[in-house]
């Protein structure tokens, strides 16, 4: 597996990002300009709403499972950054520090995770800067 860091950490789901997406779309557009053409040609019909409606209910399913599988993993990812500072420091993670600060802070060595914690609190780094400042990058090949 290659090595993982913040220039390419991450992760593409073949089928969902480059197969469910693109053809989510084309459907979508390709019914929205059915339904216009049919309107300038005034041969309209409920037919065409029913089928709008149709592609919409079987888009989101997908949508709804990949955003409540993320915030689920946010939660868990939270979980465990507290845990482990904890475990680090035996105090608890400043309550300011966002879900978003701690998800890229996971990516950070136990070496560097507490001082870059403060530096995070102190100058309020955002998820980019994070990843960018840490020297040894800590994978995590799990994420969905």
């Amino acid at each position: 597996m290659k090595q993982q860091s913040a220039a390419n950490h991450t992760r593409f789901h073949p089928l969902q990002h480059f197969v469910w997406l693109p053809l989510s779309f084309v459907m979508l557009l390709s019914i929205i300009i059915y339904i216009v053409y049919n309107v300038m040609h005034k041969t309209f019909s409920l037919a065409l709403l029913l089928l709008l409606g149709v592609v919409i209910l079987a888009i989101i399913p997908g949508m709804l499972a990949r955003i409540y599988a993320l915030t689920l993993q946010d939660r868990l990812i939270r979980t465990e950054e507290q845990l482990r500072y904890y475990m680090l420091t035996n105090k608890r993670i400043d309550n300011r520090i966002t879900t978003q600060q701690l998800i890229a802070l996971r990516f950070a060595s136990d070496e560097e995770y507490v001082q870059l914690v403060e530096r995070t609190l102190t100058e309020n780094l955002s998820p980019t800067d994070i990843k960018q400042a840490i020297q040894t990058w800590r994978a995590d090949h799990h994420r969905v």
